[in-house]
């Protein structure tokens, strides 16, 4: 056969072929699958190989690699004591990271110290919100310092996460603040607890009061009030306020004794607390003293009033707990105490593991790791974060005491609403549970 005419058979061929593919669709250029929509408002991002099914969905402050979150807290000032929470939380993240992070992704905790100053706790939400572009806000400490913060961020649509702060507004009304959660019992609930131990053993209490002069202080109050009602006036013999700038309250608790008062209820932060202690029994004041459990760490107020003022300044009070004290033989061998102090000792050697403000930083920093960001999976929207904060059912923190679940709704934004009164016995050291654990969702509005 000729060159020439076995060319043309050749390209003959590979037309028909050519022809024949276009015809089965076999074309090498395909037609794009158009992307997943995402919803209308939601700022996203969406990973080229992502199914349909498995979108990535992020908010500023998180990525494939990273969740960055953000707090304020008292490093310094009056109320230092409570630094050691947003430290502790820090080094639980810490640890979360070295074992792979959540989902993948390292967190980032950016904090700053606020030194209890609602001012400077404004100045910090602005830095983490709009310079340092965090997801959330978690765990600011104190309510003064939420209370100054709370309508910016939630003008802004940021999650004000689990807030160190018992404050009963956190979760009265969700409808008007619906970026805002607390994360422990609220205080109103706390003094209907007392009030309702008074009511059943001290029938006949003559009760003063020393409070925080400011939305704290006046929310225990608010719910002695609610709680006694009526017989408030009756009670309630003199009360006395002071100022987180005051050197000392023992002027105050002097005017307190001098009312005749056999109960003393001190409604106080740490370092007021114990000066509170200290200047009763210096003065030869022995009332039954009911401390609010903000204060009932054993290093931060209980030790010093001890060494300040000897073991009879801590005798006879009473407060209420719902974490597991490490001071507590009852815990010696149960694995989430073993756990815990494995993990102070690794993560956080400097800290007091018998501090029980290292066991609510510890609980709380759990409570968003395992109740909110893996169940958040790739849908870090903001939108989302506060989903999974408002859907949380029967989440076990081991740390909590015995039967205490956490669980929120979005019409219930109290997470933890069980505690348990205890006594301090100073031979021991320690915290002695007494009674059931209460249920203090019914005691909601006194």
């Amino acid at each position: 056969m000729k060159r020439s005419k076995f060319t043309f058979l050749l390209l003959l061929v590979v037309a028909i072929a050519s022809l024949a593919l276009v015809a089965c669709g076999g074309d090498d250029e395909e037609e794009e699958t158009p992307a997943p929509t995402q919803p209308a408002g939601q700022t996203a991002t969406a990973t080229a190989e992502a199914s349909p099914t498995t979108v990535k969905a992020y908010d500023e402050g998180a990525s494939d690699t990273e969740i960055k979150i953000g707090g304020c807290y008292p490093f310094s000032g009056s109320a230092a004591a409570y630094g050691t929470i947003g430290k502790s939380a820090e080094a639980y993240f810490k640890m979360v990271n070295e074992q792979g992070g959540v989902n993948g992704r390292k967190i980032t905790f950016i904090t700053y110290d606020d030194q209890y100053s609602p001012d400077k706790a404004v100045q910090c939400a602005r830095t983490l919100v709009e310079q340092d572009k965090v997801l959330f806000v978690f765990n600011t400490l104190g309510t003064p310092s939420n209370t100054a913060i709370w309508d910016y961020l939630n003008q802004k649509k940021v999650p004000h996460l689990f807030v160190a702060t018992g404050a009963t507004k956190w979760g009265e009304d969700p409808e008007s603040h619906p970026w805002t959660m607390g994360w422990q019992p609220y205080y109103q609930a706390e003094s209907a607890i007392y009030v309702e131990y008074l009511t059943k053993e001290k029938p006949n209490a003559k009760v003063a009061i020393l409070y925080q002069n400011d939305d704290y202080g006046k929310d225990y109050l608010e719910g002695f009030k609610k709680a006694l009602g009526a017989k408030y006036s009756q009670v309630v013999v003199k009360e006395a306020t002071y100022a987180t700038t005051d050197a000392s309250v023992a002027p105050q608790v002097a005017q307190l004794k001098e009312s005749g008062a056999d109960t003393f209820f001190i409604i106080a932060t740490p370092k007021f607390a114990t000066q509170a202690l200290v200047a009763a029994a210096q003065i030869g004041w022995k009332p039954f003293i009911l401390l609010n459990s903000v204060s009932s760490s054993i290093p931060a107020v209980m030790k010093p009033a001890m060494d300040q003022a000897g073991a009879e300044a801590v005798s006879n009070v009473i407060t209420t707990i719902y974490t597991k004290d490490p001071a507590d033989p009852e815990w010696a061998n149960d694995p989430a105490m073993k756990e815990y102090l494995d993990f102070m000792k690794k993560y956080y050697p400097d800290g007091n593991p018998n501090d029980g403000f290292n066991v609510f930083g510890y609980s709380v920093a759990k409570t968003l790791v395992e109740g909110v960001l893996k169940r958040a999976g790739d849908n870090l929207t903001r939108e989302n974060i506060m989903k999974m904060a408002t859907s949380i059912k029967d989440l076990r923190i081991d740390m909590l005491l015995p039967g205490i679940l956490i669980n929120t709704a979005p019409d219930d934004y109290y997470p933890i609403e069980a505690e348990q009164l205890a006594k301090f016995d100073p031979a021991a050291g320690r915290w002695v549970r007494f009674g059931e654990v209460i249920d203090v969702s019914k005691k909601r509005g006194g």
